[in-house]
């Protein structure tokens, strides 16, 4: 072997050379991008830490809203690698709004990786403890029906000025709060987003898309979930609920909700449009911010 390629001329060895080159280059790049992501993991959550430290001072458990960047203080863009990148056209958009509504046993604190790159959009999200969930200090044992714990996004609807919308994106559970919003508040709601989530049909329980997968979500979640939200029936008409357009994001490697059960939502209540993450799990916002952050922004532009 090391006669053989002592033997090869200049000629005949440059391709492996260039080769190796290549290999190098692309290695480089590989662990560039991995560096650059993980710095965008220690700064946003550095930031998310900061924004849960400060709002201890507070008494109460009002719905508070966190953001990934100040006016004082707003990351750069991590995933540029000194390329100016394509433009975002937001000039027609109806909405710069986004309101991110977390799942089962999560908090608003789950998003602050999508907050971080929507901002550098030029986007406006907010992302909101549900009663119970987060920083909300509410005992889950008294929160008995849907109403009380979507309470949060429900009042933040109510007092939008008039003549404002937003687009809700609902996760995993989440997905019954933004229904029931669409059901109150559909004139106040440009698009809902559905990410791998409860996208319920009238007079369906939330409860009954999980109930099929052999999985104890109380076991895992971060804060106890309360039961009765998802036990409920929702009465959802065709003039309010169904006057809002709906998108979905299928996660296709979930374990949670697996894609087989994510394609039985979508047949049976039927969205604007799907679409599909590879390689992610139930939590694309941490497992694929980049690829859920690149539907966020095409479904806002349509």
């Amino acid at each position: 072997m090391g006669n053989a390629m002592d033997c090869m001329s200049r000629k005949d060895s440059r391709p492996s050379s260039v080769s190796r080159s290549k290999r190098n280059s692309k290695s480089q790049r590989k662990t560039s991008a991995t560096a650059e992501d993980e710095q965008l993991h220690r700064q946003a959550l550095a930031m998310a830490i900061q924004q849960h430290q400060l709002s201890q001072r507070f008494e109460g458990s009002m719905s508070r809203r966190i953001t990934g960047s100040t006016s004082s203080r707003r990351l750069a863009d991590p995933f540029s690698n000194g390329k100016q990148q394509a433009p975002i056209v937001l000039d027609n958009v109806e909405t710069k709004k986004l309101v991110l509504v977390h799942g089962e046993g999560f908090g608003a604190w789950c998003w602050y990786k999508t907050i971080t790159m929507l901002e550098e959009a030029g986007l406006e999200p907010i992302a909101l403890d549900l009663t119970g969930s987060g920083i909300d200090t509410t005992d889950t044992n008294i929160i008995t029906s849907l109403e009380d714990y979507a309470k949060p996004l429900i009042n933040y609807l109510h007092n939008l000025p008039e003549g404002e919308k937003v687009i809700l994106v609902g996760h995993s559970c989440g997905g019954a709060s933004i229904s029931y919003a669409l059901e109150c508040y559909p004139k106040k709601i440009s698009k809902a987003v559905f990410v791998c989530a409860t996208m319920v049909a009238d007079g369906q329980k939330p409860f009954d898309i999980f109930a099929e997968e052999d999985i104890a979500l109380a076991t895992v979640a971060m804060r106890p979930t309360p039961l009765a939200p998802i036990m409920e029936k929702l009465s959802l008409s065709p003039g309010n609920y169904g006057s809002v357009r709906r998108y979905f994001v299928q996660t296709l490697d979930d374990r949670m909700l697996s894609p087989d059960v994510q394609e039985k939502l979508v047949r049976e209540n039927p969205p604007h449009g799907v679409y599909k993450i590879k390689g992610s799990d139930h939590c694309p916002f941490f497992s694929k911010p980049l690829s859920l952050n690149k539907i966020l922004l095409e479904i806002i532009q349509l």
